[in-house]
């Protein structure tokens, strides 16, 4: 058997975590994908304004397949980490760890990288202020 630490681990920082419920699921108990993509927007956008230090748009998404459904009453967790930033966009990584009542690890749902970009007051497009702070 091998040692807890060799299982997989998310990578990045928790931005977001909650429970399922039946109002986000299909007939069968599996929780809508796009409930999913919406909550890993919304903790793409959260990582995002802290490193633009202000209000930014999602412009991209980028490879995301799905490899486990998430059942009604799970928790879900949401890990960001920051892959790369220009003068106005970043790219977040979002990974999407799920946790069932009845398991007792974590598993990872799906990922995927988010781009977005730092925009201003007028929803003009404006540079990161750098230094960037990190996630």
């Amino acid at each position: 058997m091998k040692p807890h630490h060799d299982k997989p681990q998310p990578r990045g920082e928790l931005t977001l975590q909650l429970v399922t419920m039946a109002s986000n699921a299909n007939n069968n108990g599996d929780i809508y994908a796009g409930w999913l993509v919406n909550q890993m927007d919304l903790a793409g956008a959260t990582a995002a304004g802290r490193i633009a230090r202000g209000r930014t748009a999602t412009v991209a998404i980028e490879g995301m397949e799905f490899l486990s459904p998430v059942r009604i009453g799970a928790e879900v967790a949401f890990y960001t980490h920051l892959e790369d930033i220009g003068s106005s966009s970043m790219k977040i990584r979002v990974e999407v760890w799920t946790r069932d009542q009845t398991e007792h690890h974590a598993r990872k749902v799906t990922e995927a990288l988010f781009v977005n970009v730092a925009i201003d007051e007028h929803g003009r497009i404006r540079q990161v202020p750098q230094p960037a702070q990190k996630l």
